[in-house]
């Protein structure tokens, strides 16, 4: 008869622990099936008289077990090694009845104690697993000495020996199978879960990155900051000398040279402000529609681009705080698709239910196979200078911490299309507000 498969658990921490938990539920109930089946044929097909009441009353508990353990699953409660280790000891204790009922040792099915003993292996802690050797390895020794013998008709015309060799046959086939779908599935849970680990890994390898990069950006800040307002003392009092008021070449110069300085002075006060180090100037509301006409209207001035086209199809407006990271994302996009593209930059704004997208598409050659395939990862560029590569990589992750995703690709009319998706309700005014 068919052995009753290990016991249900709760998730484990992780996603592979909670598809082998699981996958032993789903293996349970084939037992059961198998149990059934093996008892049914050898009533009604063979004839041998079995104690059907006692032995159905086995396959009972069993059902009772799998479905507490399904319920419990579905509960998310956690099912630690030491829950696992007592639903293996029931199915030991249940496949031990079983045999006690229909031959002892000599039922060929006794050899299903070395599932147990196999699928403890994999699942338990140490100290556990030699707790089920020991368990099968007496009930074992148990039934070669007490068991109920199996009693053949008068006139059988197969003998017990033919009989338990056929039984041993089926046996090897079942737990061939069984052991082949059980350790099929662990591995590739396992080896989802090791990717898993390897993606985690990468991870906090790039904010590690990303965490030195702010620290020496926000230390340039700090640096920065003393010349900046010292050009911008200078460039004041030159413009009220004399001989430059009455030049209007060098005050149309001076003004463009001070409008330079006071945009080096905003960008050096949005480091600071996105590392919170910046006093004085918080998060501001303002709306959807508005924040983001501003942050490309501004761009297009500092640019002096004229070749920017951009299409708010967002619709109803929606009150958000602004947010001088994700400006931040978006300069960084319009000027990579400027770098590529001199003459002509497209961008779109628009809403998909719940979500926010923004587009940006340009008319330059487009992205190579090997960056559309790094997207996201650091240094990955085509630009020959050092550092190069990190506008992107930024960018990602400021979309993955907003509950986002970045996307390229290269338009079928030419040029490279970057799209920005993440949920509107990161931008939701009053938990910036109260944030900041």
């Amino acid at each position: 008869m068919a052995a009753p498969i290990a016991g249900p658990a709760a998730a484990a921490p992780d996603a592979a622990g909670f598809k082998n938990v699981l996958l032993l539920v789903q293996l349970r109930w084939l037992a059961i099936a198998g149990q059934c089946a093996t008892i049914l044929v050898t009533r009604y097909a063979f004839g041998i008289i079995l104690p059907m009441a006692a032995m159905l009353g086995v396959v009972a508990a069993l059902i009772l077990l799998n479905t507490v353990g399904m319920l419990w699953l579905r509960g998310a409660r956690p099912v630690d090694n030491a829950k696992l280790l007592v639903a293996l000891l029931l199915d030991i204790l249940c496949l031990a009845v079983q045999l006690y009922l229909s031959g002892g040792a000599t039922n060929p099915f006794v050899s299903l104690f070395l599932l147990q003993v196999v699928l403890g292996s994999v699942l338990l802690e140490r100290w556990s697993i030699w707790v089920v050797v020991i368990f099968t390895s007496a009930a074992f020794g148990l039934l070669t000495i007490a068991y109920r013998p199996i009693a053949l008709p008068q006139g059988y015309g197969v003998t017990l020996f033919q009989l338990h060799v056929g039984g041993t046959w089926v046996c090897f086939v079942l737990v061939a199978v069984l052991l082949v779908l059980f350790v099929t599935r662990i591995n590739g849970n396992l080896r989802e879960r090791d990717a898993h680990l390897v993606a985690m890994q990468r991870r906090a390898d790039e904010e590690d990155h990303i965490v030195r990069i702010g620290l020496l950006a926000s230390g340039a800040a700090h640096e920065l900051g003393t010349p900046l307002s010292s050009l911008s003392v200078i460039l004041g009092d030159w413009r009220r000398a004399p001989h430059i008021v009455a030049d209007p070449e060098l005050v149309q110069e001076l003004t463009e040279m001070q409008a330079e300085v006071q945009r080096c002075k905003s960008i050096v006060t949005g480091i600071l402000l996105a590392a919170g180090e910046a006093r004085g100037e918080a998060s501001a509301a303002s709306t959807v529609r508005a924040f983001f006409g501003r942050v490309v209207a501004d761009w297009r001035i500092a640019r002096s681009f004229s070749g920017l086209a951009y299409r708010d199809g967002f619709g109803a407006d929606v009150p958000i705080a602004s947010d001088t990271v994700l400006q931040q994302v978006v300069y960084n996009l319009l000027d990579n698709a400027a770098d590529a593209s001199p003459d002509a930059i497209i961008v779109d704004l628009a809403r998909s239910g719940d979500l926010l997208t923004i587009t940006v598409a340009d008319s330059g050659p487009g992205f190579a196979p090997a960056m559309l395939e790094g997207i996201g990862t650091p240094y990955n560029s085509t630009k020959s200078r050092r550092g190069a590569g990190l506008g992107l990589f930024l960018v990602a992750n400021v979309m993955r911490k907003l509950g986002g995703n970045v996307s390229a690709r290269n338009r079928p009319e030419g040029g490279a299309e970057v799209v920005l998706c993440f949920p509107l309700e990161t931008l939701a005014l009053t938990e910036q507000l109260d944030g900041g």
